[in-house]
């Protein structure tokens, strides 16, 4: 089946669809929302059978949905209707909630009804549960409406979208401020976790209004509501009426403002806080022969300081004598690589650009080089640029299944790379099939990393049942027979490895490039940069994902032939 995908951004969702339809067989290709004309001349270029739209934020032309099939995910129950589902979802409480498939009409979100899945709610960020929940939710809706269409059923299975849900305005910003004065810790929050990833929540800290994101409890911190208690890390707390948060990230209000580690934005007024102990990020612990390093980055963006604190950690580890080491991502994400955020707010963002990358190699080479024990690297959650081959400097990458990958750095500014990539990837890959990963710019499923070797075992898809059978997998490794041959054998290729190029040499190859990315006369790297992490909208849709744009692809309504 022809499916063209139209969405506002080609965020998780869209790119899980992305992926599994294209395993699944059918041709995609995608149209961002950009202008209505462009969406027409995408339809009458690629002549779809079928048009999904996973991320939408206004309604498709009239004409497009008459003349072909449009069906809109909404992540709301059967019945709900309006912009703010999900996040008013978490407000509300809600102990179950879903996903509908509905068919394009004049009335948003209105229309016939051709699948829908209800899951339970769990105490987390908005953007945690559309990553999980909504988005294996939407992937059941999408497979099955196409399975009926395959099959000749071309009728909804409801003529409109009814149920016991409502119809909802957009949650304004008026509906989520945050005063710590007359909320509890626990409300501040829901409504934290409801407003994250877009649009924020408003507070208030230090006379300054600020959006609040990356909360969690400061359990036995107490004080006046609104003061500032201390810090930790990038991290500041805030009493609430009753109880304390942990405030992570926050973003200054005006357009086009970044979102920081909340000790950042505060600067130098920040340090006089008192030092605060807090649950360290990088938590390790032994079981059964097997030292577990458990971390998680919000939003996969690793900081200078932060590649530096996990390096620190990866050393602790490794002081410990267990045959097995296992890299445990959190399920959200594993890594994204250098933190972009940081880099742009940099007095010279190349100088930082520069600081991070070299902070990052530093760990990579502090996994590669530990040949004492076999290293798996746990990837439970989605990752992208470096964040992929720092994983590949483990042994082992055993993924779980739903993850997604973009193991490429093209997009930002034909930025080069670094992490070691030319060493492990054609040694795990070969030749060819690494100028495949690299000059490739879309999403990879997991069974395509199996395919190609980025990954050696999948996991459950469900976060709670991959982490058991990460853990059983790994003590059967520390348990078995030959783990010492396997040791011993890994030690001498490492160091058959570095006889014939050493490490120190990758590196220095690909730094030369980085720096000419980082400080040469080509600004793309700081223009792409500044783009992506400012949200500059697009003015079209790249052709590695238009496929109907590209060259070679024919006019359909002249007959051409497609080459």
């Amino acid at each position: 089946m022809r499916i063209l995908l139209v969405c506002h951004s080609f965020n998780s969702l869209s790119q899980r669809l992305h992926v599994d339809l294209c395993q699944a067989g059918h041709e995609v290709s995608v149209e961002l929302d950009i202008h209505d004309d462009l969406t027409r001349e995408a339809v009458r270029l690629f002549v779809p059978d079928l048009i999904i739209a996973p991320f939408l934020k206004r309604a498709l032309p009239e004409d497009v949905w008459r003349k072909t099939l449009c069906l809109i995910v909404h992540p709301g129950i059967r019945g709900d209707r309006g912009p703010s589902a999900l996040d008013r979802a978490i407000l509300r409480g809600e102990p179950e909630w879903g996903v509908t498939l509905i068919e394009a009409r004049e009335e948003m979100d209105a229309g016939p009804v051709w699948a829908w899945r209800t899951f339970a709610m769990r105490p987390a960020r908005k953007s945690s549960l559309y990553r999980h929940e909504v988005t294996e939710a939407a992937v059941a809706c999408v497979m099955e409406a196409i399975a009926r269409l395959a099959g000749g059923d071309t009728q909804p299975l409801m003529p409109a979208n009814w149920g016991k849900g409502r119809e909802w305005p957009i949650l304004s910003a008026a509906e989520r401020p945050i005063d710590p004065a007359q909320l509890t810790a626990e409300q501040a929050l829901t409504i934290i976790r409801a407003s994250d990833g877009d649009p924020g929540a408003e507070m208030m800290i230090a006379g300054m209004p600020y959006k609040v994101f990356d909360a969690e409890l400061a359990p036995g911190l107490q004080g006046p509501p609104g003061e500032l208690l201390g810090r930790s890390r990038q991290s500041v707390a805030i009493a609430c009426r009753e109880g304390a948060l942990w405030i992570g990230h926050l973003r200054e209000k005006g357009p086009r403002t970044l979102k920081l580690p909340a000790l950042h934005l505060f600067g130098a007024a920040a340090k006089d806080l008192p030092l605060l102990r807090r649950p360290d990020p990088y938590r390790y612990h032994e079981d059964g022969g097997v030292g577990f390093l458990e971390f998680e980055f919000y939003n996969g963006a690793m900081s200078t300081e932060d590649c530096e604190a996990m390096r620190t950690a990866v050393q602790a580890a490794k002081a410990a004598r267990c045959p097995v080491l296992v890299l445990q991502s959190g399920a959200d994400c594993w890594s994204n690589g250098i933190h972009l955020g940081l880099i742009e707010t940099a007095d010279s963002p190349a100088d930082e650009s520069w600081r991070n990358i070299n902070a990052m190699n530093d760990l990579v080479r502090e996994i590669i080089t530990c040949d004492d024990r076999i290293v798996i690297a746990g990837v439970l959650g989605n990752a992208g640029a470096g964040g992929v081959f720092l994983s590949l400097a483990a042994d082992e990458v055993w993924m779980r299944d739903g993850v997604i990958l973009n193991p490429h750095y093209k997009d930002m500014g034909n930025l080069y790379g670094s992490e070691y990539w030319t060493y492990l990837l054609p040694a795990r890959l070969g030749e060819a099939r690494a100028r495949r990963v690299t000059q490739a710019r879309l999403p990879m499923g997991v069974t395509e990393a199996m395919e190609l070797g980025l990954a050696n075992r999948v996991l459950a898809n469900d976060a709670d049942a991959a982490r058991a059978e990460l853990r059983s997998a790994a003590l059967a490794l520390a348990a078995g027979p030959d783990i010492g041959k396997r040791i011993a054998r890994k030690r001498m290729r490492r160091q058959r490895d570095e006889a014939q190029k050493p490490l120190d040499r990758y590196r220095e190859e690909e730094l030369q490039r980085m720096r000419r990315n980082f400080y040469g006369f080509d600004p793309s790297y700081h223009v792409a940069r500044y783009n992506f992490i400012r949200k500059v909208p697009k003015s079209r849709t790249p052709m590695t994902l238009a496929i109907h744009r590209a060259s070679g692809w024919p006019d359909q309504q002249t007959g051409g032939a497609r080459s």
